[in-house]
């Protein structure tokens, strides 16, 4: 048994669709189907009678709803209170960001913070795009630190949770150079002769970005998906060994740049992104509203949502 799959039962419920509750649960179809079928199996009983449409639950689904609603409010009220008090009790600031910044961005951002705000008691919950979001929208998080583009907003009411812009990132497709300092690979690829393509699992914001970019390319890029991972430093050690392109965030390779042991291919297809705090206005501690306000003065107004 695991969580998500009655987080997916309980959408399933209030769509009646599997598509839209894919949609809801950032992953394809597919994917969605497998978990309530491992859900199904798990129990024992069919939950849901697939003959009909809308999509409607058996006689044991509706039953069962009512006890998957009740067991993940008490997980989450549970969570809340053990993380709230545990902050609390520690003077902390809790954040919810995704594995990516939390490696490239965070530690000197967090650095340059602290040079003027003072010690910043942090505490980081990392996890990906759509998760990180709905923990830090269920409150339990001070702050939320995310990247962002226009084709993948992140839909939260700004009169509740607003933001403040920390500057920008972009996201480079790279490859392990050869011994005389060129390229491994090199885009676009032949049709007969496909570039390898190391790409992100794609419930990731990043590989999110990288679909949209690579779809909008249509065939031109010619890259043949070889490997997939959600973790951006995964797939860096993968470019690295050669073994093929990846579109990493410019700020996670800045130092293999430098060294030479990875080089930008294609620079035409970048990808402008932004970096993003938000707050939860629902937070009022001392601590957050210091730190918020110190935030506000050093950011330009241009750059507040």
């Amino acid at each position: 048994m695991e969580i998500k799959w009655l987080e997916d039962f309980v959408s399933l419920a209030n769509t009646r669709s599997f598509s839209k509750s894919a949609v809801e649960r950032h992953v394809t179809q597919s994917a969605f189907s497998r978990r309530i079928q491992q859900l199904e199996q798990w129990l024992g009983v069919p939950l849901v009678d697939r003959s009909t449409y809308p999509t409607t639950l058996t006689a044991e689904g509706r039953r069962f709803r009512e006890t998957a609603e009740e067991v993940l409010r008490l997980i989450y009220v549970e969570r809340s209170q053990l993380r709230s008090g545990r902050a609390q009790g520690q003077g902390a600031i809790t954040i919810s960001t995704l594995h990516t910044l939390s490696i490239s961005f965070f530690p000197g951002w967090l650095k340059r913070v602290e040079e003027g705000f003072g010690p910043i008691n942090a505490r980081l919950i990392t996890d990906n795009f759509h998760d990180s979001i709905r923990v830090f929208a269920e409150g339990d998080c001070d702050f939320l630190l995310t990247y962002e583009h226009p084709r993948i907003p992140v839909l939260l009411d700004p009169e509740r949770f607003p933001s403040l812009d920390l500057g920008g990132d972009r996201m480079i497709p790279v490859s392990a150079p050869l011994d005389d300092g060129r390229p491994r690979h090199q885009l676009p690829g032949a049709k007969d002769r496909p570039v390898p393509f190391l790409a992100y699992a794609p419930e990731t914001f990043l590989g999110k970005l990288v679909s949209v970019m690579v779809a909008e390319q249509g065939d031109g890029l010619n890259l043949a998906h070889i490997y997939e991972n959600p973790m951006a430093e995964a797939l860096k050690v993968m470019a690295m060994t050669g073994r093929g392109v990846a579109w990493l965030p410019e700020s996670a390779v800045k130092t293999e740049l430098a060294a030479g042991t990875l080089t930008v291919v294609g620079a035409a297809a970048t990808i402008d992104m932004r970096i993003k705090i938000y707050r939860s206005m629902e937070k009022v501690r001392p601590t957050v509203e210091r730190l918020w306000k110190y935030l506000r003065e050093r950011t330009p107004v241009a750059a507040v949502a």
